[in-house]
């Protein structure tokens, strides 16, 4: 009896990936960043000489990426609202704090509040003559939004080395005294955890913040060339799509 046990308790964690794919699936998030690793894969198929010019499927891949596109535009319709709630919900402890918060949620809502336009036009509903300065305004809201998204997770990865250097002491200590330190010990497998993923937040946030310079620049300088821009795309899909299977 005693040793049906363990079998118990290791079932769920094998069982449980499909019921997992399913909540992750339910998310906009999810799905979005599914439809952003297609996107930027074709892109990056596309800029390379994978696939000749003169293949007929060159304008079918291109179609498909256009249509992504537009696609993903859809998912952020009323995105928004999540932005002002976080900064409602968000606490500081300084003016300093404060601020980088407003251009965080800030910049990020108004990008996801103008996309709403930006799609209503792509799909007909909206005179296309607005689309330009609408792509404008979409561009600077977001990576004014990056910004302070970057800045608040440099002061959130410093918290983390403070933390974790208190933690290393306290191991530390105990060792030499000879104590255990189970609790400690995975206290600092947590906070690696949590600066592991940090640290890739950061990237991602570099990575689309290239993209929107792009977007800004109309696609010059050699940052701009869609090998680079394909490249970080993806590369920023592929970790949104990680942290969000974790977050489920």
């Amino acid at each position: 009896m005693a040793a049906k046990a363990p079998e118990k308790t290791t079932k769920p964690k094998d069982r449980d990936f499909l019921n997992h794919l399913e909540t992750y699936l339910a998310k906009r998030d999810g799905v979005d960043k599914l439809l952003k690793i297609s996107r930027y894969a074709t892109k990056i198929i596309l800029a390379s000489s994978l696939i000749p010019e003169s293949r007929s499927i060159i304008p079918r891949l291109k179609s498909f990426e256009s249509s992504v596109g537009v696609s993903r535009k859809a998912f952020r319709l009323g995105k928004f609202v999540q932005d002002i709630n976080a900064l409602r919900s968000s606490r500081w402890d300084s003016n300093h704090e404060l601020v980088l918060l407003l251009i965080a949620y800030g910049g990020e809502g108004l990008y996801y509040f103008v996309e709403q336009f930006i799609w209503l036009t792509k799909s007909g509903l909206i005179d296309a003559k607005h689309s330009k300065w609408l792509q404008k305004i979409s561009a600077w809201a977001e990576l004014v939004g990056y910004v302070g998204s970057v800045s608040l997770k440099i002061r959130d990865l410093r918290k983390l080395n403070d933390e974790e250097k208190c933690v290393a002491s306290t191991i530390e200590i105990s060792v030499s005294r000879g104590l255990a330190c189970d609790g400690d010990d995975e206290k600092m497998k947590m906070i690696k955890e949590k600066k592991t993923l940090k640290v890739l937040s950061v990237l991602q946030d570099l990575a689309d913040g290239l993209m929107t310079v792009a977007d800004i620049r109309d696609g010059k300088g050699v940052l701009s060339a869609p090998n680079v821009i394909s490249s970080a795309g993806l590369f920023s899909a592929i970790v949104s799509t990680h942290k969000n299977w974790i977050s489920c």
